[in-house]
């Protein structure tokens, strides 16, 4: 209790710089911001897709088009670096910086079969006459959406790598903390939770 006459005991104020508002460091509140707002414009190029889709008397099967098995196991990698992610970030909060280093060198490994793989299927697809404009397989939007798509994807995997790669040098020189390597652990899950939308949605229905 407060004597009379005493200044009443002030609430500190959030929202004037100095402290994290909504407890949180300010790196990771960024980085929700920006997973949101991208979410938000993957979500508008798969709607978009599924109304061209619809509206089109008929829309080729991507089993038909590329090679299933292939698109398989870049699902499962890619999936599998998610784990190989968590667990660096369970390895950095134990300051076990040594196995952070290697579980993040290892996703940024499957990040890049993905992108290997995705480029040897790219290649196919123009080689067999795919192009923006046009398709030998029906109508025009499905090779414009299989390019745009998957390479808004691509391009989002191929810079989790840089940004991989990166880390695990900073961290084997000692010049990375747990946050850093959390805060790009969930960048790195978004890229593969959208995968997990772009697959079935694109590839399976």
């Amino acid at each position: 209790m407060t004597s009379l006459g005493a200044a009443p005991l002030q609430a500190p104020i959030h929202w004037q710089g100095g402290v994290s508002p909504f407890g949180v460091p300010w790196q990771k509140l960024m980085m929700w911001l920006f997973l949101v707002t991208d979410a938000l414009l993957f979500a508008g190029f798969l709607a978009g897709y599924g109304f061209v889709r619809l509206a089109s008397p008929s829309w080729p099967q991507a089993a038909d088009v590329v090679p299933m098995l292939k698109i398989a196991a870049m699902t499962f990698i890619l999936i599998s670096s998610s784990g190989t992610m968590a667990a660096a970030v369970g390895a950095a909060h134990r300051r076990d910086l040594r196995r952070a280093t290697w579980f993040v060198a290892f996703t940024a490994l499957g990040g890049a079969a993905f992108l290997g793989m995705q480029v040897t299927e790219w290649a196919t697809l123009i080689h067999e006459g795919a192009r923006l404009t046009s398709n030998p397989w029906g109508p025009a939007p499905f090779a414009a959406f299989f390019f745009m798509i998957t390479g808004f994807h691509g391009t989002h995997v191929l810079i989790g790598v840089a940004l991989l790669v990166t880390l695990a040098l900073r961290l084997a020189r000692g010049r990375s903390s747990s946050q850093g390597v959390e805060v790009l652990g969930l960048y790195w899950h978004f890229v593969d939770v959208v995968w997990c939308f772009i697959f079935p949605l694109f590839y399976l229905l």
